[in-house]
């Protein structure tokens, strides 16, 4: 049953009618706890209150199915807003983004010209970006990518899904650029062709990437809300004397935010992955797919009085 309600919403979440109809209705359905406004000075608001709470942020322009040029410019205009008021307020915050929404799916040359825009931007507001992974078809171009614009930046890193088959080799291959990398579970839908498909699988080989990319000596971000996974990196870098600034948890925003505070108190960097903007709904229904208990949470919202 649990299979079944992440396809369904992994389904809708790329279901471009719907996708229009949230924009234009803004933040409802229980939304609004994982995204954090549809401004930038909304979001600048939620990053100000975590802060305050010891916990560190990456911020994220959300945007879903950019298929024409104009788009891609206005999605990197906006990256370059964020950024801008990271600077401005001071925010402990670095930017996060997805590179369809630059330019990726359309040419070379777009998403290229949007990144080193973005990049620019950021090295002189002292900000750092993140490159998120998408779906199995665009991996091989984002690391090609991610190479090219290493060689060129300092403020760049990237993420790497411990679901594909690939990403032991991934590690092995970047560990010479020094990467800083979030290495996450995986959230898509990929084929057993390319993908673990059991979760026990994915645990392990999560365990093996997060200990080689550790033991490289190069910044680890974790990105997980499971304990088990906590424990193990907490036990690793004890065995290993790995200091603390070689790595950080991170979690997404909405989503267990006791246990982010928690490790932030125990002295770790926690890092909360806040979304904002009116394009809106791919991500909401992913978190959706995730977890059934968000399903029961959203619900829960949509028929309180």
């Amino acid at each position: 049953m649990e299979q079944l309600m992440r396809d369904f919403f992994l389904f809708l979440s790329k279901n471009k009618t719907l996708t229009k109809l949230a924009k234009r209705y803004g933040l409802r359905f229980g939304a609004s706890r994982f995204v954090a406004g549809e401004t930038i000075e909304q979001a600048a608001e939620v990053i100000k209150q975590l802060n305050k709470k010891g916990l560190a942020v990456t911020i994220d322009y959300l945007g879903e199915f950019v298929d024409n040029e104009s788009e891609a410019n206005e999605m990197a205009d906006n990256s370059i807003e964020a950024i801008r008021a990271i600077g401005r307020e001071r925010l402990n915050s670095q930017l996060s983004l997805k590179m369809t929404s630059m330019g990726l799916d359309i040419s070379d040359e777009l998403v290229m010209r949007n990144m080193r825009r973005i990049l620019e931007a950021a090295k002189e507001n002292g900000v750092f970006v993140t490159i998120d992974m998408e779906d199995y078809s665009r991996c091989q171009k984002t690391i090609d990518i991610f190479k090219q614009l290493k060689k060129e930046y300092d403020n760049v890193g990237t993420v790497l899904q411990a679901y594909l088959y690939r990403t032991e080799d991934d590690i092995e291959d970047l560990k010479d650029y020094h990467p800083n990398l979030r290495l996450v579970k995986g959230a898509y839908k990929e084929s057993s062709e390319v993908a673990f498909p059991d979760k026990k699988d994915v645990d392990e080989n999560f365990k093996k990437i997060i200990k080689m990319h550790l033991l490289n000596g190069n910044y680890t971000a974790v990105a997980t809300h499971d304990d088990a996974i906590i424990e193990y990196t907490k036990q690793l870098v004890k065995e290993y004397n790995i200091p603390n600034d070689q790595f950080e948890f991170q979690m997404l925003y909405g989503i267990r935010p006791e246990r982010q505070e928690q490790l932030a108190r125990e002295g770790y960097t926690m890092r909360v992955y806040v979304p904002y903007g009116t394009d809106w709904y791919g991500y909401f229904m992913r978190r959706l797919a995730e977890r059934p208990a968000n399903v029961a949470f959203v619900l829960k919202g949509m028929f309180r009085k």
